[in-house]
């Protein structure tokens, strides 16, 4: 048994996150600014003794009293609503965020797990994408903020491991989706599931020809616990390898509710990367990891968490 910080503990991973450690028999320290996480979303845990929940900006230092054994960082907008809305906030906490709790990990000589993403490698010229792949990043369009962000945070991670001997992993995670996820945090399964839900067209952004490799929540959440206690420190892509467009996402998911919602298709958004899927050779040889849950069955096990949070009638599902 160990004692973790979980910093954007009360995310959509992170409260995953949360979950697991404590399961192990673990206690649990989460810390989250609120400022795209949510209370609701760790309040089952708050009355269990093992969990405590600290409500902080890791922009300014954290002070934690007693052992730590672990530090795993997932403090940052990962939303491009939220990042376009708060780019400065979002290169802060990726760049000084990130530096002071690597300072506390070096403080209490605690394990470093680095919550890093796909978005190092921009619009890739590469597919699929392997972590030797160094990407093709547009530093100064409207997606730098997080993208720079997140290279720096991998950057200085691996800093702190070669100067001050910090116990580091990094992750580098593909899209994830699941309960929890925000309604309008806007991106693809929360949009195309409320709208399914809700019976209202559905936003192609394109010609829906644009791909994503989308890993249920519980399998990356596997993957992560398996690269915090391996013994590798360079980045490791966690995420599935089935690759899907967003039409056929959207075709997918209207069949599913049985909706009879209409597609309405929209201009790309600036920076959209045309295709995305991980290379995860790394993974499976070192951690021995690959995700088994199904697009269709992953999507059945979100849907009641949308339903009602709209306060729909949960539809019968055609699987």
């Amino acid at each position: 048994m160990g004692r973790v910080v979980i910093t954007g503990g009360a995310g959509f991973i992170g409260s995953f996150l949360c979950e697991r450690f404590l399961a192990a028999g673990d206690e649990v320290v989460a810390v989250d600014s609120l400022m795209t996480g949510a209370r609701a979303n760790i309040a089952h845990l708050l009355n269990n003794p093992r969990f405590s929940f600290v409500v902080h900006d890791i922009t300014t230092p954290l002070e934690i009293d007693g052992p730590i054994t672990g530090v795993l960082n997932f403090a940052s907008p990962a939303s491009p609503i939220d990042y376009l809305k708060i780019p400065i906030e979002t290169l802060r906490v990726g760049a000084i965020g990130t530096e002071n709790m690597l300072r506390v990990a070096r403080a209490k000589g605690a394990r470093f797990l680095h919550a890093s993403t796909s978005e190092v490698y921009g619009d890739p010229l590469v597919h699929p994408q392997p972590e030797s792949y160094l990407g093709n990043v547009d530093a100064v369009g409207p997606r730098g903020c997080y993208d720079e962000a997140k290279r720096y945070g991998e950057a200085i991670v691996m800093a702190y491991r070669r100067i001050h001997g910090v116990d580091t992993r990094i992750a580098r995670i593909f899209n994830t989706y699941g309960p929890r996820m925000r309604l309008a945090d806007g991106r693809v399964i929360p949009a195309f599931l409320g709208q399914a839900l809700r019976g209202e067209a559905m936003t192609i952004f394109g010609d829906g020809k644009q791909t994503r490799s989308l890993c249920f929540v519980d399998d990356l959440v596997d993957g992560l616990v398996r690269l915090f206690e391996a013994n590798e420190p360079m980045p490791v892509n966690l995420g599935t390898q089935f690759e899907v467009s967003m039409l056929d996402l959207a075709e997918t998911i209207r069949d599913l509710v049985g909706s009879k919602s209409a597609f309405t298709f929209h201009p790309l958004p600036e920076g959209d990367p045309k295709v995305r899927r991980p290379d995860t050779t790394r993974a499976r040889a070192i951690l021995g990891w690959e995700p088994r849950v199904s697009l269709r069955d992953g999507l059945a096990r979100t849907l009641p968490y949308f339903a009602e949070k709209l306060g729909i009638p949960m539809p019968r599902l055609r699987i």
